[in-house]
């Protein structure tokens, strides 16, 4: 799923939840790290506290202690052969004593235990404990998961002199602080469940709440319409940006209402100068022959001619076609000018549309249907119009000379249209006329008005259809009729 096709308040939604999310990952990551941070600090300064606490002890054996021995390296195992026990056990560390040249002298390990113990130290760790300024070094290594400390220092007699290496083992036992960091853990994963679950709450309110006005005015927006009267937004407590949103639909709405009645004004005036121009035009074409033949048969008038009976039946005849000319003209225009009546009769199209093919002779016209019977709701006297003018338009569009001269009208239907269509072999329409085909008095003909098409899609369009057409220039078109069927 594109992010750019989510809606607005799932964003929103989705954006609050993982913020609470990754902040409580976040806490969990940061938590864990200071925990693992303190447990180094708590066992570095312990192995330290110990290390002192140790020295302090062993640096009271050899100076208060009264002992016959000489107090030097050889016989540190001889002053601490059973001192070290104690001084262990009291401090619950493992104490192991190295000469200077890393050579074992004594351990409070037990004897069957000592098998495990370095014997010899390694010279690196020689090498720290004497190059370093505080003649200390820790070794720390890692087995099996668990981390072991060893810290090496020196003991000194007297006078400061190193006698020995003091060597304490050390084990770093976390049990106690992974206890405390599980429960932790624990206590804020339920802390955090509760705060997702409320969260995810107020992120659902929240953001209905937000998207509820914008909801509102994107669906007054979507029934906006230049030729309607469109309703102004109402909304209260609302946000000062959805306000101001708001507030500049509904001023668009006043100017949308301002233009469309100086548009629809405009529009009906150019109409009716356009239905003028074109009147005018129509009605100077028969006039222009029945004043010439007046004048021809007032100047050859002569009461004594023999074919004078003649004579004023061509001069009547031509009068009459010419009155006639004028009535259809006029009756063109007001056809035109006045909308189908919706009766809304429930008629089979496929019978209706073969009545009107009846009144034409020509025998290359040919119907077909998948079906006897389309049920649809139209007026049937606007039905024959369609598919008459319709058909006419294919037959004009067919030159005279043209052999092969085919005009096909066929009936379909889908899950809720009946389509009709009506195709020709004719010269096709131009790429230049294809957008004013539908426009009244637009016509590529010698001969009418261009009223047909232009009268044909304001019936289909009253019945809420759609007619639309295809063609190919020197090969023919198709025009398609769709209404809904019942």
């Amino acid at each position: 799923m594109k992010l750019k096709k989510v809606s607005l308040r799932l964003r929103i939604f989705i954006g609050m939840i993982s913020l609470v999310l990754l902040a409580s990952i976040l806490i969990a990551v940061v938590t864990i790290y200071q925990y693992n941070e303190e447990a180094q600090d708590y066992h570095r300064e312990r192995l330290e506290r110990k290390e002192i606490a140790i020295t302090e002890h062993i640096d009271f054996v050899l100076r208060d202690r009264q002992t016959t021995y000489e107090i030097t390296t050889q016989n540190i195992p001889r002053i601490f052969k059973e001192k070290i026990f104690e001084i262990a056990e009291i401090h619950g560390m493992q104490i192991n004593l190295y000469d200077l040249e890393g050579d074992l002298l004594i351990s409070s390990r037990g004897a069957f235990a000592m098998d495990s113990i370095v014997r010899c130290l390694d010279p690196e760790v020689l090498n720290a404990v004497s190059q370093n300024f505080q003649h200390r070094f820790v070794n720390k290594t890692i087995s099996n998961k668990v981390t072991y400390q060893s810290s090496y220092s020196f003991i000194t007699d007297n006078k400061f002199k190193p006698l020995a290496i003091l060597n304490l083992p050390y084990l770093e036992n976390d049990e106690f602080l992974n206890k405390e960091l599980n429960e932790f853990l624990l206590r804020l994963g339920f802390a955090y469940s509760i705060m997702i679950l409320v969260a995810i709450a107020f992120a659902f309110i929240l953001s209905r709440f937000i998207t509820k006005s914008l909801k509102t005015v994107s669906d007054k927006m979507a029934k906006t319409r230049l030729e309607y009267r469109n309703e102004k937004i109402d909304i209260q407590d609302t946000s000062q940006e959805i306000e101001t949103l708001v507030t500049a639909y509904n001023s668009m709405i006043d100017e949308l209402e301002e233009s469309a009645v100086k548009l629809a004004t405009s529009e009906r005036e150019q109409a009716w100068r356009e239905m003028a121009k074109q009147v005018a035009h129509e009605i100077k074409n028969p006039l222009t022959p029945m004043r010439l033949s007046i004048q021809s048969f007032e100047r050859k008038f002569d009461p004594q001619d023999e074919n004078i009976k003649q004579k004023l039946n061509e001069f009547s005849k031509t009068l009459i076609q010419q009155i006639d000319t004028m009535s259809s003209i006029a009756s063109a225009f007001s056809t035109f000018a006045k909308m189908p009546a919706q009766k809304n009769e429930t008629l089979n199209v496929v019978e209706i549309t073969k009545l009107a093919l009846d009144i034409f002779n020509e025998d290359y016209i040919s119907f077909i249907s998948e079906q006897d019977k389309i049920i649809a709701k139209f007026d049937r006297t606007q039905l024959i119009r369609v598919v008459t003018n319709l058909v006419k338009n294919g037959i004009q569009a067919i030159p005279e000379d043209q052999e092969n001269k085919r005009i096909v009208v066929d009936i379909t239907k889908d899950e809720f249209n009946v389509i009709i269509s009506v195709s020709d072999n004719g010269i096709g329409i131009a790429e230049a006329h294809k957008t004013k085909v539908f426009e009244p008095k637009f016509t590529t003909k010698s001969s009418g008005m261009g009223l047909g098409l232009a009268m044909v899609k304001n019936i289909v369009e009253t019945y809420n259809g759609t007619i639309s057409f295809t063609s190919n220039p020197g090969r023919g078109t198709i025009f398609k009729v769709s209404f809904l069927k019942v």
